[in-house]
């Protein structure tokens, strides 16, 4: 990817850089899908996620949308740095799961057996397109974005641990609201990590080496004609 796409530097490159991110995202929802279908408990945030469509009578987007959106108004509240993919990833990635529970795209496993190999497929295609999302620099994940928040507070706490603890609260909520917990629920929350390192190892990508764009940048760029250089990480 040249300089310019990679910064941002022109309203050509933020538009395709925001068409990579949605299209990255709804695959990305695909990849949930599948940790979902594999029915063997789903990820933490799914549980919580799934709980309150269970809860409320909604649809997993919708729920999902909601979660997401709570999560960017803390990461806003604690003036943490927002770019424009955040908002495409509140919104996407849920409706996307939709999409294809709409059209039966996979059917739900039966048994350990089957259902095992499908959630570790959906973690390697989570593991990708967040690869491909977070190369058009427009902005970290809000989850992720609220774990580096809370880190920044809790300096004393690593931040592998508060990202357990961030991960059980949700998974405890979900669970009291109904959503699946199983075995599933414990490879999504200590296999997502290592099985994305090996996918960057694989492409040789670095995810410290990308600087995000903020928001107000992102609109300065597209309706001022003005480039800023980006200056938001990931952690």
């Amino acid at each position: 990817m040249n300089s310019e796409l990679r910064e941002n530097r022109t309203a050509k490159a933020i538009f395709i850089n925001i068409l990579l991110a949605a299209v990255s995202l709804f695959v990305n929802g695909f990849g949930v899908y599948l940790t979902i279908q594999a029915n063997i408990g789903a990820g933490p945030w799914d549980v919580l996620n799934l709980g309150l469509s269970k809860t409320l009578g909604i649809l997993y987007g919708t729920a999902s949308i909601g979660v997401s959106c709570t999560i960017l108004m803390i990461d806003i509240l604690l003036k943490e740095p927002i770019g424009i993919a955040m908002f495409i990833d509140a919104i996407v990635v849920g409706k996307s799961v939709d999409f294809f529970n709409s059209i039966h795209a996979v059917p739900k496993a039966e048994s350990l057996q089957t259902g095992i190999p499908l959630l570790l497929i959906g973690l390697f295609i989570l593991a990708y397109t967040q690869f491909t999302y977070m190369i058009a620099s427009l902005g970290c994940g809000p989850r992720d974005t609220l774990l580096v928040a809370v880190a920044k507070r809790m300096k004393n706490i690593p931040i592998g641990a508060l990202s357990i603890a961030l991960l059980s609260l949700a998974t405890f909520a979900g669970w009291l609201l109904g959503g699946p917990v199983g075995i599933g629920t414990l490879l999504c929350a200590f296999g997502t990590g290592p099985i994305m390192q090996l996918a960057f190892r694989t492409v040789h990508f670095d995810a410290t080496d990308i600087k995000h764009q903020r928001l107000m940048d992102s609109f300065r760029v597209l309706f001022h004609g003005k480039s800023y250089k980006t200056q938001l990480k990931c952690k």
